[in-house]
């Protein structure tokens, strides 16, 4: 019997994605581990093996197609001897677990809306969202069923829902449905409506993401449809910072002299460029360093909260926060404390080039236990990031500059930088705090004690 391919779960947490780029096509032989998609997560993008050998029959899902839930089919695989005429049993008959059977006639109409949803999803490429108005028939006022895609047509040629019959599961207006339409001639009322109807008809059909016209034309702006890791990103702070966490911030200043001539030191001992073994360990690795140091030696910020307990973590496993394009993410040195500056290097740089083509595995940049965000090399002196749960505190690294200093009663001049670290008051106390940003100035002050 032919095989529904489905949705994969990529982590542990994925619950939907966006399948962003089939790598094959309708007719296509594949064999076990060929790449068959791409999955776009919340902050990555992962490639789909076939799992099992045959020929591409029938694809379910188009690319570019949002909130596909997890074992939802995407496709179907022919066996060896199957045909075409199969795929319609397979595709309906297919259950979210994988498993095949007859499940009677709503399931069959449920799988064929959610098919019609996926056909007409291609207007999402295009930046066209579902529009979550609904439209209300102006003469019964029923709620107008139509798809997002519809929607969306209808509005662009002037055409009145109300005035026509869908054809989709339960009366829905589809694309088939406008393009009828538009052959007919029928459902354009714009010739005949007063002034006043049209602007009521076009005010219960906003456009995604649109802002109040009345204030923001609607040529004068660019609408950015939002991904997904755009809305994970205001999700998830959205919750940090105005629900759940209760934040406050901590700053304290060090001296960079002796760790920029120590850095200096330790990349003048590098081999050629070019050579087996070259690095180049940058004031940040330092950074990433002494804080793992600063976690060992103070482990109640190495904590997290929980209801039920306070988790204190055994390893410091630091996120490095990264910009992306559309957002940012935080790929994890995990167990950094135990390992060289050679290595956190090459691990930061890996991971970074990864981040920016979205190729990070989930594992790469989900958990953690303590964060870091540099915004040094763009010149902010200081600055306060949100803590990133269920991390129990992150830490804000601002520019080195020289600034004067008073030294034994004098004035000098020392090159300076601010760090900002942001508590979760549930878990790192005040006191804590600044016994980690104490522990952390004398690992940046003295490197070399980094090394013992």
């Amino acid at each position: 019997m032919p095989t529904p391919i489905l949705m994969p779960a990529l982590s542990p947490t994925m619950e939907e994605g966006t399948l962003s780029k089939w790598l094959v096509k309708e007719g296509d032989e594949v064999s076990s581990g060929d790449v068959i998609a791409e999955i776009e997560t919340d902050k990555a993008t992962m490639e789909v093996e076939a799992v099992d050998e045959g020929r591409i029959g029938k694809i379910m899902v188009s690319e570019g197609s949002e909130g596909v839930k997890v074992n939802e089919p995407i496709a179907v695989l022919l066996e060896e001897g199957e045909t075409d005429s199969d795929i319609d049993e397979a595709s309906l008959n297919s259950s979210g677990n994988g498993s095949s059977g007859g499940t009677g006639d709503s399931d069959a109409v449920a799988k064929q809306a959610a098919k019609d949803e996926n056909a007409e999803t291609t207007a999402q490429v295009n930046g066209a969202a579902p529009d979550p108005t609904p439209i209300q028939n102006s003469v019964s006022g029923d709620r107008v069923k139509a798809s997002p895609l519809a929607k969306r047509m209808a509005r662009n040629e002037g055409i009145d829902l109300n005035r026509l019959n869908g054809s989709g599961p339960h009366g829905r207006i589809v694309k088939r449905d406008i393009e009828k339409a538009l052959e007919e001639g029928i459902g354009k009322p714009a010739d005949k409506q007063s002034p006043a109807t049209q602007v009521s008809v076009a005010a219960t059909v906003p456009v995604a993401g649109a802002l109040d016209e009345r204030l923001y034309p609607a040529d004068s702006y660019e609408a950015i449809k939002n991904d997904g890791m755009r809305k994970t990103i205001a999700k998830r702070l959205g919750q940090s910072f105005n629900q759940e966490v209760p934040h406050f911030p901590l700053n304290i200043d060090c001296e960079l002299d002796e760790l920029l001539a120590f850095r200096k030191d330790i990349n003048a001992m590098s081999p050629e460029k070019g050579a087996d073994g070259y690095y180049k360990i940058s004031v940040n690795d330092l950074i990433i360093k002494a804080s793992a140091l600063a976690l060992k030696r103070v482990p109640a910020a190495n904590a997290s909260y929980t209801d039920e307990a306070i988790i204190r973590h055994k390893h410091a496993d630091i996120g490095v926060a990264v910009a992306i394009d559309g957002g940012l993410i935080t790929p994890i040195v995990w167990k950094a404390e135990t390992k060289g500056l050679v290595q956190i290097s090459e691990e930061i740089k890996d991971m970074a080039a990864r981040a920016k083509d979205k190729k990070l595995k989930p594992e790469e940049y989900q958990g953690g236990t303590f964060s870091v965000s540099n915004l040094g090399m763009f010149g902010i002196k200081s600055f306060a990031s949100i803590v990133n749960q269920p991390q129990g505190a992150i830490m804000s690294v601002g520019a080195g500059e020289q600034r004067p200093v008073v030294k034994d009663g004098a004035l000098d001049i020392a090159t300076m930088m601010t760090v900002t670290l942001t508590c979760d008051h549930r878990v790192v106390d005040g006191a804590v705090g600044a016994e980690f940003l104490a522990a952390f100035k004398r690992f940046i002050e003295q490197p070399k004690t980094m090394l013992l």
